[in-house]
């Protein structure tokens, strides 16, 4: 049974740092496709970084590029997710998630979800 179980969320002013970190279980993540999805209050999700199996295809939503930074640890079988310089406009719920191999960035394209944690940046 997979399981991916984040960890890190918080309340951070803006221009704060947070460090999200997510563990797997039942699922090897060096050779999965892994991803960070963020839902903002009223909004749909949305892909903010991930990376495909080969780390060949790295991939950012434009808002974050230049202050978030998607990791991988292969031996500890984590993701993270390296969030500098945060913004109001980042507060959402975050949720590590495995995507489904050759299939893009897309939502249903998520085989396997984390419970989400929740990432506040006061004004």
């Amino acid at each position: 049974q997979v399981q991916l179980v984040e960890s890190g969320g918080g309340l951070v002013q803006a221009g704060g740092s947070l460090r999200l970190s997510c563990t797997a279980s039942g699922l090897t993540i060096s050779s999965s496709a892994m991803a960070w999805v963020r839902q903002a209050p009223g909004k749909e999700r949305e892909f903010v970084a991930g990376d495909s199996w080969s780390g060949r295809d790295l991939y950012y939503v434009d808002s974050v590029k230049g202050r978030f930074t998607f990791s991988r640890d292969g031996a500890k079988n984590n993701v993270y997710l390296q969030m500098n310089s945060l913004q109001p406009e980042d507060t959402a719920v975050y949720y590590c998630a495995a995507v489904r191999r050759g299939s893009g960035w897309r939502i249903d394209a998520v085989d396997y979800w984390g419970q989400g944690t929740q990432v506040t940046v006061s004004s």
